[in-house]
């Protein structure tokens, strides 16, 4: 018997290769035979770094950068098994956790830090880059990012621009000569899951901004320099990024990304899975244990567990497809007609959230060992 094993992270509790240990120990002990395929996974988002530095035997590694407020910090990234991928956050340099209720704004904060560790990943030979957008402070547009790459933003009297989306509106000229030509020969895959445009109602700013400290005036001017920001673009690159689904992402970042790198846009549950082989690595398995630590209706869009049903069901078509949750929400019955067969909640009874993370480990592989129990009846005759 084939199992993969493939679960998220459990926010809080554990990595994705501390839950798969989990429900593989739970699994032995009933099918100590069995082979198992163990993929630790992530859909883009806070875990991945660790994730596929995991599944492909790489490495982390730690750069120097500057955080959203300029100040010295240190970012890790991750160097991937084959020694040519890379992949970054973008909030371990650029995240909102940098900041707190008295020093969020948006109109300074930059992703500057991102494009250093951007540098770093070039330094170390990396030629592809998962690059995972969101939960910035930011709403620069990537400019910062962009900076940090060799790219100068110049005012009308050809004076750099300060960083920080409130500056963006005193953009006249791009001058790309400084940068980094190593980009040219650099893939980039942003893992991102939102559809957001770069200006407008459900743009960056109006959308995100106010959860980074902006107020209903500070939306206004950011959005406003945001899509004066995307026109000197297009008039001086020939890129257009105002309406680009997904440029919104990150304060703009994903714009930033698609104008001055070589970027594709992708889901990053599926980015994640094809780096990992996934589908491939599951050819005839039997079934697939995956998990994280909520799900609910929302997780058919884009969460790890529906991405992994999926990319199994490509190697797998008759796999069975069982999802672990520390909490299970309303409108799991959504996920049945989409890939996932059952799901079911390790929790065993009512307990304090710091009782049900501690025993995170515990809960998950007996919930594993029973399911496998359960499968071995199913077997029987």
């Amino acid at each position: 018997m084939k199992f993969v094993i493939a679960p998220d992270s459990f926010k809080n509790c554990m990595t994705a290769a501390q839950a798969a240990g989990a429900i593989r120990r739970g699994v032995e002990r009933v099918f100590p035979d069995a082979e198992f395929v163990m993929v630790p996974m992530a859909d883009g988002g806070e875990g991945t770094v660790r994730s596929l530095v995991d599944a492909t035997g790489g490495e982390l590694r730690a750069a120097d950068v500057i955080d959203p407020l300029g100040r010295p910090a240190v970012a890790e990234y991750g160097m991937l098994g084959d020694g040519a991928t890379a992949v970054i956050e973008m909030a371990a340099a650029s995240g909102i956790h940098f900041v707190d209720e008295t020093t969020r704004n948006p109109l300074v904060t930059t992703t500057y830090g991102t494009g250093q560790l951007i540098v770093r990943a070039l330094d170390d030979g990396a030629r592809t880059i998962i690059l995972g957008v969101g939960g910035s402070a930011t709403n620069d547009g990537g400019a910062g990012m962009a900076e940090a790459l060799g790219v100068r933003f110049l005012d009308a009297d050809g004076e750099p621009i300060a960083r920080g989306g409130g500056a963006l509106d005193r953009l006249a000229t791009i001058d790309m000569g400084g940068i980094d030509p190593r980009i040219a020969e650099t893939r980039i895959l942003i893992a991102c899951d939102v559809t957001n445009p770069l200006v407008g109602p459900t743009g960056a700013s109006a959308v995100f901004g106010p959860q980074k400290g902006a107020t209903p005036e500070m939306v206004e001017v950011l959005d406003r320099n945001l899509a004066h920001y995307a026109d000197v673009i297009e008039a001086q690159l020939g890129i257009a990024v105002a309406h680009t689904p997904g440029a919104g992402g990150a304060g703009g970042l994903g714009a930033g990304l698609l104008a001055f790198t070589h970027s594709t846009m992708r889901s990053g549950v599926t980015i994640v899975a094809d780096t990992v082989r996934l589908a491939e690595r599951s050819a005839g398995t039997d079934y697939c244990f995956t998990g994280e630590g909520g799900i609910d209706f929302q997780t058919q869009y884009g969460k790890t567990p529906m991405g992994v049903a999926r990319a199994v069901r490509e190697g797998a078509p008759d796999a069975v497809v069982v999802a672990f949750a520390g909490y299970v929400g309303e409108g799991i019955d959504q996920l049945y007609d989409l890939g996932i067969d059952a799901v079911f909640g390790i929790v065993p009874g009512a307990t304090t959230l710091e009782r049900a993370l501690a025993d995170g480990e515990a809960n998950l592989e007996r919930a594993a060992e029973n399911t496998a129990r359960l499968i071995r009846l199913s077997h029987r005759g």
